[in-house]
């Protein structure tokens, strides 16, 4: 499923496709304007959606086999709730 997908299951409870556009739009932009102020986001029974700080490491270019250093740096995560995990069994 893909967010145009997504749009046309929402528009089957909503009144029109540009509604149900529109929510999807908003739902989307409200978990990634929390996620870039470091919140987390929890949907009981969904999910939740959160930043986790990756730690500097060093590395390979797979190319070469030379070392190289990766910085640090904040990465999204998605941990599973119970319900979806019970579902997808």
């Amino acid at each position: 499923m893909n967010k145009g997908d997504l749009v046309n299951e929402v528009a089957k409870v909503l009144n029109t496709k540009k509604e149900a556009q529109a929510a999807v739009e908003c739902i989307l932009q409200s978990i990634t304007g929390a996620l870039k102020k470091k919140e987390t986001v929890t949907l009981v029974g969904f999910g939740s959606f959160k930043v986790d700080k990756r730690k500097a490491r060093k590395g390979r270019n797979p190319k070469t086999g030379e070392e190289i250093k990766i910085k640090a740096k904040n990465v999204p995560k998605f941990i599973a709730g119970k319900a979806l995990k019970e579902t997808v069994k």
